[in-house]
């Protein structure tokens, strides 16, 4: 039994370490903040430990973590936790310079200001690939919402993206 836990928490290691950047990344997108992005990615590679039995076995690995990490930062934004918890104003980051900068800020900005679940199903839809009963699923709900969702996400990622420079202030 001592070794087959074993093997069990060597397969798991090994899962997490190849694809944790990529969760991290997926993590990043929805949440727009580094830290609270390890810490959803903590969240779910926990959750995955607790059932790696079932996880390991699903036609679909990564889908079944990407389902589970996104349903963590959902139950997150619900409770706002992370909101009662900030006691001291956000630490500067260090800046990663992006391939196109100005682009891919334009970008984390417009997708920074769509509500929590119209940028889970942009970030599924368009990021992670997947197609509308793909989303549909990992979300918990129907087809026709994650359309609904991805179409009133991509007209504000829309409107943001083609306002002029400064005018988010100005209104």
């Amino acid at each position: 039994m001592e070794k087959s836990r074993s093997a069990r928490d060597d397969e798991f290691t090994a899962y997490v370490a190849a694809r944790g950047p990529w969760l991290r990344r997926v993590a990043y997108l929805l949440c727009q903040d580094r830290h609270r992005a390890d810490d959803l990615v903590q969240t779910a590679a926990t959750r995955l430990y607790v059932n790696w039995r079932r996880a390991s076995k699903a036609d679909n690995l990564d889908g079944y973590a990407r389902t589970v990490l996104v349903r963590a930062y959902l139950a997150e934004q619900r409770g706002g936790w992370w909101k009662r918890e900030r006691v001291i104003p956000d630490l500067p980051e260090e800046p990663v310079p992006p391939p196109d900068r100005a682009a891919d800020l334009d970008l984390r900005t417009a997708l920074a200001r769509l509500p929590p679940r119209q940028r889970a199903a942009v970030v599924l839809r368009f990021y992670c690939d997947l197609s509308v009963e793909q989303a549909a699923t990992v979300l918990g709900c129907s087809a026709g919402t994650v359309k609904s969702q991805t179409s009133r996400g991509l007209d504000a990622l829309r409107r943001v993206l083609e306002e002029p420079v400064g005018s988010e202030g100005e209104r």
